[in-house]
């Protein structure tokens, strides 16, 4: 399945700049996957098109703010570094700007008296075999070890929000609330879970009185979900490893609606990434704990647990699109894109949303 049939043309001005004036007052576009009809709503309307019972699964990961400027010592250059996650105190990987400087060796300063130093993929020390591989140096991959050790409080002073390179705009104060979900707990994404950024704390609580069960996981997001697909065919693409954790009680309302029947709604490709890979044949049903996956779904993947799927417009080639391709069909997703762009949708991370059903 070639790549290039998951690349599809869209008008600058449909890619969403900004966050909608007001969290709540996205538009809703409604894809029933059995007769292919397409639905145009508003997600304050979500409760119409869920029934009673339905558990809602909400990814409660919070970003941080990931995105950090150094200057080299060498050269006195300002260069940009994404954290993705911490393997030990101080030792972050990275998605480095400009990669190919940055070598093994150099040397960093960043504010408030931080220094820093690029370390060789061989030279780590990690407990897991999982932190030192499948992150290629040519990718932009580095290991960046901080001195002293900066932690959450520092970034939330001295980072940025990691907004995604096709906002073409510099972070503000705005970004911090609504780069954001409502629910959000467990700090250690580096890019949001943004189909939940349409969800307001009233529009839960309705959907509760409907009768419509929310529960929560943490999977955090990080290069497994926001790096494009590179290889030339779909089933040659690896997936970099993201880690998840599903509570006991989350799995027990989960496994009762999936014996019972009832639908399990996903808000977000990262939840149902999590409940695929967390789903347990022997049960049947999912397996409560903390892991990691690479699970790479794309068309011909048959889903055990999820039903349902609230999800935003995602960019071409990317693990996104191919995961509701495969949920949906890819004609039916081409079919729905189409439509969106003709009706004037926003698309992407600050977008509007799609439920699939």
């Amino acid at each position: 399945m070639k790549t290039s049939s998951f690349s599809y043309d869209l008008p600058e001005e449909s890619i969403a700049q900004q966050p909608s004036p007001k969290r709540g007052g996205s538009r809703l576009m409604v894809v029933n996957r059995d007769n292919r009809q397409i639905i145009h709503s508003r997600i304050d309307q979500l409760s119409t098109y869920l029934e009673s019972g339905t558990v809602m699964v909400l990814n409660k990961t919070r970003v941080i703010n990931a995105r950090i400027y150094g200057t080299s010592v060498d050269s006195g250059a300002r260069v940009e570094f994404l954290l993705l996650s911490e393997l030990q105190p101080g030792l972050w990987r990275t998605l480095a700007a400009k990669a190919r400087k940055q070598l093994p060796g150099k040397c960093f300063k960043f504010p408030a008296g931080i220094k820093a130093q690029i370390v060789a993929e061989s030279d780590l020390e990690t407990e897991q075999q999982s932190d030192r591989s499948g992150f290629p140096a040519d990718e932009g991959f580095r290991y960046l070890r901080f001195t002293p050790p900066i932690d959450i409080d520092y970034l939330e002073t001295h980072g940025h929000v990691p907004l995604p390179p096709y906002i073409r705009r510099k972070d503000t104060q705005l970004d911090s609330e609504r780069y954001q979900t409502v629910y959000a707990e467990d700090p250690g994404s580096a890019a949001a879970p943004t189909a939940g950024l349409h969800l307001t704390r009233e529009l839960l609580e309705g959907l509760g009185q409907n009768g419509v069960i929310p529960v929560k996981l943490t999977l955090h997001v990080g290069a497994g979900t926001f790096l494009p697909i590179r290889a030339e065919k779909i089933e040659e693409h690896k997936m970099h490893e993201e880690s998840y954790h599903i509570p006991p009680e989350t799995a027990e309302l989960i496994n009762s609606a999936m014996k019972e029947g009832r639908a399990i709604l996903a808000v977000g490709t990262t939840v149902v990434r999590a409940l695929e890979s967390a789903y347990d044949p022997d049960r049947p049903g999912v397996a409560a704990g903390s892991r990691r996956t690479s699970l790479f779904i794309y068309p011909g993947y048959h889903f055990k647990v999820v039903s349902q799927l609230l999800t935003n417009f995602h960019t071409p080639r990317s693990s996104l699109l191919v995961l509701v391709s495969a949920f949906a069909g890819r004609e039916r997703i081409w079919e729905a894109y189409e439509s969106a762009v003709r009706e004037g949708y926003r698309f992407f991370s600050y977008g509007d949303a799609m439920l699939i059903r």
